[in-house]
């Protein structure tokens, strides 16, 4: 089929490519006329997933963000969400909605709240734009409506959140509290015991600067040691410190005098007062000096601090299974302290966290009324139903003519079979016969009758 041979079909089937046309473009027409309008209001709602929460310090995890979206998409639509906004919406006292309530199913055995919440949930779509920004949009037939459920919406989702979270934390918080009232009581067990094992066995336990427990006789084992190693050089520098500070008294005494000595004479009374006080000061040096060779020797001290020290160490090892008895008694305290420590401090984080006032989210400005209907969109409802009707006419105008074939050009004539076209008679035909005729003979005009 040529080009030609298709536009006299079209242009023979106008008529019907045009009733196509107009019959759709009035069905679209009557649904823009006759279906109810909806309107979308949007609320925003900022989502503080990333910053560390001001109570624990924790922040959320990026990998966990994907599953914590899909539950907060999921959660808006939730009946604890959209019960709060059925009573936003006065839809409780709507004859309306109380008719179409009576007028459901049988099957459906809901009470009316919870249908009426059913419908905010159909309504309702949520999504995430732009990182953690959430955006809750509410589609209503009236614009008041929509704008007055998107802010409803956004307030009891804000609400929930924060209720649940305090929720939470106070339900855990008494758990961790019941559980460090337990890690208390064993600790008190533990240290009852290991009071009572020092009691029989007469061993103390005791803690240094750096907190680590040793008992009494190993202490003093210890102190024993650093005595042993360090009475030589204690004895030679008490020596020395004693000697030498007298001795360098008596060196500034005779210094003076001999300072003094050529200036002033023998009976000047600065003089006698030098020679008095050094004549004291060396009866001093000489006292502190028969004291000190009159004491004991360094040998004498050395073996009694070495019997001292060998009696001790019989009597660690003596004790050494006690002691370390008392020692596993000991780290049995201290674990259990250390479980209560931990368990109070998170219940006391929990517990403040419990009366937190900020639900991690913020809203993020204004929901506007909307002035357009977001359906039915009236231009692209009948530019769709122009094209919809023209492409009809066209497949049904081809379909009739391939059904009823007709001829109307020589371009549809078969002459395979051997035949010849004489002539072709078209419009300009009688103009020509008419032309011929006055200027022919009477013969040529009945000819032409004849013919």
């Amino acid at each position: 089929m040529s080009i030609i041979q298709f536009l006299r079909i079209l242009w023979a089937r106008a008529p019907l490519i045009a009733a196509c046309t107009i019959f759709t473009f009035l069905g679209g027409l009557v649904v823009t006329l006759v279906v109810q309008p909806r309107y979308e209001a949007t609320a925003r709602v900022m989502l503080n997933v990333l910053k560390p929460d001001p109570i624990t310090g924790r922040a959320q995890n990026v990998a966990e963000l994907g599953p914590f979206i899909d539950t907060q998409r999921e959660l808006i639509k939730d009946y604890r969400v959209t019960a709060p906004v059925v009573a936003q919406l006065n839809w409780e006292t709507d004859p309306q909605k109380i008719a179409q309530y009576q007028a459901r199913p049988s099957a459906d055995n809901r009470d009316f709240k919870r249908w009426l919440a059913s419908l905010i949930s159909d309504r309702t779509n949520a999504k995430f734009v732009a990182g953690s920004i959430f955006e809750i949009t509410f589609t209503s037939p009236y614009p008041l409506e929509a704008k007055t459920g998107a802010e409803a919406l956004r307030q009891s989702f804000m609400d929930y959140t924060l209720a649940a979270r305090r929720q939470d934390a106070a339900k855990s918080a008494q758990w961790f509290s019941t559980q460090a009232e337990a890690a208390r009581k064993s600790a008190e067990e533990a240290q009852l015991a290991k009071a009572a094992y020092e009691r029989a066995n007469g061993i103390v336990m005791q803690g240094d600067q750096a907190g680590t427990q040793q008992d009494t006789e190993s202490a003093r084992l210890q102190a024993l040691v650093g005595a042993a190693a360090s009475a030589p050089a204690a004895a030679a520098s008490t020596a020395v410190t004693v000697s030498s500070a007298s001795s360098l008294q008596l060196a500034q005494i005779d210094a003076a005098l001999a300072q003094n000595a050529e200036k002033l004479g023998p009976n000047h009374p600065q003089m006698q007062q030098l020679r008095a006080q050094r004549a004291l000061v060396a009866s001093v040096v000489a006292k502190e000096q028969a004291a000190a060779r009159a004491g004991p020797s360094n040998t004498a001290m050395m073996g009694v601090i070495a019997r001292e020290l060998q009696d001790q160490k019989t009597r660690v090892i003596s004790q050494r299974d006690k002691i370390e008895r008392l020692r596993q008694l000991q780290s049995e305290v201290d674990l259990r302290r250390e479980q209560y420590k931990k368990t109070a401090e998170r219940a006391a984080d929990l517990m403040l966290e419990s009366g937190v006032a900020d639900s991690g989210m913020s809203q993020i400005g204004v929901v506007v009324t909307p002035t357009k209907p977001a359906f039915p969109n009236k231009l692209l409802i009948l530019g769709g139903a122009l094209g919809l009707g023209a492409g009809l006419g066209l497949v049904l105008a081809v379909l009739v003519e391939l059904l009823n074939r007709r001829v109307r050009g020589v371009e549809d004539l078969d002459f395979g079979g051997g035949l010849e076209c004489l002539a072709v008679v078209g419009s300009a035909a009688p103009k020509i016969r008419k032309s011929s005729l006055q200027s022919s003979a009477p013969g040529g005009a009945a000819a032409g009758a004849n013919a």
